[in-house]
């Protein structure tokens, strides 16, 4: 439901208190004490049969008796009063409601349903939106709504906090108001029965009075609608996350190494980075990354320079720079001639650049000048510890204007107490990061590192997969084998499976027999691998069931009864299938890596790389991604494993074929969208050197799946169904959905618009467009927003853009929000009309129940064709704009049929 009546939630005119109490102590004294006490302006309504006044209000005995509908209802009554209170408040017109009671798992007395299934039945008829159960409650400061049974109040400012924990809430109250920090809105969601996150990332993304959105988050229930809100919050402002229960919960029982490893707070963390969220691990990590992000500026690259009147400070910032995992500058030959042209012969002569403890004002600024245009740094760290030579303010004073001046992010590290306060408060009413010690001055500039390659990551909206010519073979498998109950995949199968998607393998064919083994064997070519087929052996190797380099057909039969015997012995019950015999793969070079895939109960299919072998799960490491996955979120992968460094060249080995690997990454991500029946998948090892890679050994479980491919995974692919071929004057053109590889060409779209027509669409005049906005046209959230382009083939072989429409949905998919933009030099030739005629197709077979847009009075072509399609239009009073909007639920008529005129 999303936003939906969440505005009556937070910007209440009047809300009523269900079970106001004056007893001490009680949750509805304590409710009713801050709706009064916070400085609420709205109308308050007691509601219990039991009193007729408190606290010097009017006290109504049941909903049915108040003058008005509140325009939010508290409920603290008993868990069992709780689904009728809802249904009356429903009825009376209130539109959100805060549930503080607990107990609402337990049966309702008059069906087999819960409680809190019954409270949301109750709801579901009016559209209320329920906050809750079992939570603390709100607060909005601005409005002084203390909405909570919390036992202090919030500060106002800017921030939004919303925990599931009511224990985080009110401690994190107490510590916050201690330090005078202040929220725009401070929300307990409790069980999230109704509003959870995805809907509070989705109100408060909008919401003008938050500057950064705060989460603790314990669970996630709708992966696909928290993705999708998390998204959108995570490209307008800061949001950052404290995730509990990071502590592994065990192996679990599955049938695959990727299945074991895959742990449900690694796949959260997951969610989080491509969101491009922030994830922290403590109160203060949250805060500190507040004010860091806050004044942090766009930041290029990740390497950076340390500038310390100490050594001692420079060596700590260093020791925990590489702990974190960042990069330490080197200074540029130019930067380090000029150091020693200002700085004394003692100078470190490398970063950390220590400048002596009796540096003077000049030689700080110096430095300065130096470090802040040295190519090979990206920002700057700051340390100054006091000294009795120069007031520590004076330096402060001195070096602010020239950091203010630079485009690169300092972060400062004033290292004392008493002595560097004034200069710590002289650099952080500047704007500047400032920091106590070295150590928290390095993991600010790490939160900016991660928060901006998150950022990079969220960007990145993968498309199709070409040249998958062998997808129907594939489909056809998957059918064969859940036919014949075969959901465990054999072997050959299952590197047949991977064939079929252009992942190489190593030629492996299937013998039932030990003689049938042999001639399998002779048909490879020597020396060859035996392995077990047996749907009730998870590890191989567990049971003796693998043998190597076998050198001719006698050692073949010895082998296959050698795994016979064995499995017998160790597996009575085990089945025995027969064995698959491969060719030996011969590459001394290659590294031992695993690429799999499993399914999670809520974020769905996640994919795994990292270090293979029979020792996965005690190496333990890997990496966790969220199909769909392009090049550069593999890439992503593979950097965040400790085998990532072997994959590069080392002493006499070459460097692995990375591109190769990360290839079978968005293969294997393109086969869990085709294929809803995937269930687990294990690639281990796949050998990788610099010659490419080869899956030696697979393993793949199939179940039935009654949910397609697209709808199980928590971020929406790239939608190739809606790609169509059009004829227009003659011409077959392309229509589809826009990708992000079609940046140059959309850029060169824009360049050949006229400067009118700009102004027309954006209501400006813009002559270049930003990098981050070309990100934004073409790397789209396909779950909420849709742009079709219209391109034809160029004489060069590519491709260009002749037009784009464009529609974004509201959270609740209510109303959609359109553009239309058209070439200028091919306008008023039908190709606007086409586009527009897809676009309302598009919105209503989703659901959208109207469309809307804005556009200058005088754009006479876009008014015209509008109407074609029984738009109506509003000119909009004390501006030069025209609203249109057409109701898409009442089934009009195709007055705008497509069609060239």
């Amino acid at each position: 439901m999303s936003i939906r009546n969440l505005k009556h939630m937070f910007q209440p005119a009047s809300v009523a208190l269900i079970g106001a109490s004056h007893r001490a102590r009680s949750v509805g004294a304590t409710v009713l004490h801050n709706l009064l006490t916070g400085g609420f302006a709205g109308t308050l309504y007691p509601v219990n049969p039991k009193y007729e006044q408190l606290e010097g209000l009017r006290v109504w005995p049941n909903v049915a008796a108040l003058p008005e509908a509140p325009e939010l209802a508290i409920i603290c009554t008993p868990a069992a009063t709780v689904p009728e209170l809802v249904a009356q408040l429903g009825a009376r017109g209130t539109r959100a409601v805060i549930v503080l009671s607990a107990g609402l798992d337990a049966v309702a007395e008059r069906n087999k349903g819960t409680l809190r299934q019954a409270m949301l039945e109750a709801a579901r008829p009016y559209l209320l939106r329920v906050l809750g159960p079992n939570c603390v409650g709100l607060l909005v400061p601005a409005i002084g709504l203390n909405a909570s049974f919390a036992h202090t109040s919030a500060l106002p400012g800017k921030l939004a906090f919303v925990a599931q924990s009511g224990a985080m809430v009110t401690g994190m109250l107490d510590w916050a108001k201690s330090r005078g920090i202040g929220f725009s809105h401070f929300v307990s969601l409790g069980d999230c029965g109704d509003v959870d996150f995805g809907d509070m990332l989705d109100y408060l993304a909008n919401d003008d009075d938050t500057s950064a959105i705060l989460l603790y988050i314990e669970g996630i229930s709708s992966a696909r609608k928290f993705m999708s809100a998390a998204r959108a919050a995570a490209r307008s402002k800061p949001t950052i996350v404290i995730k509990a229960g990071r502590a592994p919960e065990g192996a679990k029982a599955a049938s695959s190494h990727t299945g074991a490893l895959a742990g449900s707070d690694e796949i959260v963390d997951a969610a989080i980075r491509r969101a491009g969220m922030l994830r922290v691990n403590s109160t203060m990590e949250l805060f500190d990354a507040v004010e860091t992000l806050s004044c942090a500026r766009a930041q290029n690259g990740e390497r950076l320079a340390i500038l310390t009147n100490g050594g001692g400070p420079g060596v700590i910032a260093t020791d925990a720079l590489i702990a974190l995992g960042g990069q330490l500058a080197v200074l540029d030959a130019g930067s380090m001639a000029r150091l020693g042209e200002v700085l004394p012969p003692n100078w470190s002569h490398g970063d950390p650049v220590d400048i002596i403890g009796d540096a003077p004002v000049e030689r700080y600024l110096d430095a300065l000048q130096v470090l802040l245009h040295d190519p090979g740094a990206d920002a700057l760290l700051f340390i100054h510890a006091p000294t009795a030579i120069v007031p520590s303010a004076q330096i402060a004073t001195a070096a602010v204007p020239l950091i203010l001046q630079s485009t690169r992010n300092v972060f400062a590290c004033w290292f004392g107490g008493d002595a560097v306060a004034p200069a710590r408060k002289i650099f952080a009413d500047a704007g500047i990061a400032t920091y106590d010690t070295p150590e928290q001055a390095v993991r600010g500039f790490m939160q900016v590192v991660r928060y901006r390659r998150n950022q990079e990551l969220l960007m990145e909206v993968p498309a199709v997969v070409e040249d998958l010519a062998e997808r129907q073979a594939a489909r056809a498998l998957v059918e064969q084998c859940m036919a014949d109950g075969e959901c465990m995949l054999s072997e050959p199968h299952s590197k047949q499976l991977l064939a079929a998607y252009g992942i190489p393998t190593v030629r492996t064919l299937c013998a039932e027999t030990a003689e049938q083994a042999q001639q399998c064997a002779r048909e490879i070519g020597f020396p060859v691998a035996l392995k077990v087929i047996s749907p009730d052996i998870i590890h191989k190797s567990d049971v003796g069931g693998v043998v190597l380099d076998i050198e001719d057909a006698q050692a073949v039969a010895a082998a296959a009864q050698a795994i016979a015997r064995r499995l017998a012995e160790l597996q009575p019950g085990a089945r025995l299938h027969g064995f698959s015999v491969q060719a030996m793969v011969r590459r001394p070079e290659a590294r031992e890596l695993i690429v799999g895939m499993a399914s999670d109960p809520v974020f769905g299919p996640v994919l795994l790389f990292g270090q293979g072998g029979i020792a996965v799960e005690v190496t333990n490491d890997h990496a966790i991604g969220l199909p769909p996955l392009n090049m550069v979120l593999a890439r992503d992968m593979l950097a965040r494993t400790r085998v990532e460094r072997l994959l590069h060249a080392y002493r006499n080995r070459a460097a692995v074929d990375i591109d190769a690997i990360c290839e079978v990454l968005v293969r294997l991500s393109r086969m869990v969208i085709d294929l809803p029946e995937l269930v687990e998948l294990d690639i281990n090892p796949l050998l990788a050197d610099s010659m490419g890679v080869i899956a030696v050994d697979a393993r793949v479980r199939l179940a039935p799946s009654t949910v397609g491919g697209v709808a199980r995974l928590a971020i929406r692919p790239y939608p190739e169904e809606l790609e169509q071929r059009i004829f227009w004057h003659g011409q077959a053109l392309q229509l589809r959905p826009i990708r992000p590889e079609d940046g140059p060409q959309h850029l060169a779209f824009f360049k050949a618009l006229d400067p009118e027509d700009v102004r027309s669409r954006t209501f400006m005049h813009m002559r270049e467009l930003a990098p981050r906005q070309l990100a934004r046209l073409t790397q789209i959230d396909y779950d909420r927003e849709m742009a079709f382009i219209a391109t034809r083939p160029t004489a060069g072989g590519a491709s260009e853009t002749l037009g784009v429409a464009r529609v974004i949905c509201d959270p609740e998919n209510a109303r959609g929000e359109f553009a239309l933009v058209v070439r200028s030099d091919l306008k008023h030739q039908g190709l606007g009309q086409l586009l527009m005629a897809s676009l309302i197709a598009y919105c209503r077979q989703r659901g959208v129940r109207e469309l809307v847009g804005e556009t200058l009075s005088h754009n006479l072509g876009l008014l015209a064709l509008v109407a074609r399609f029984g738009f109506t239009t509003s000119h909009v009073a004390g501006s030069d704009t025209t609203w249109l909007s057409l109701p898409l639920a009442v089934g009009l008529g195709e007055a705008g049929a497509p069609g060239p005129s």
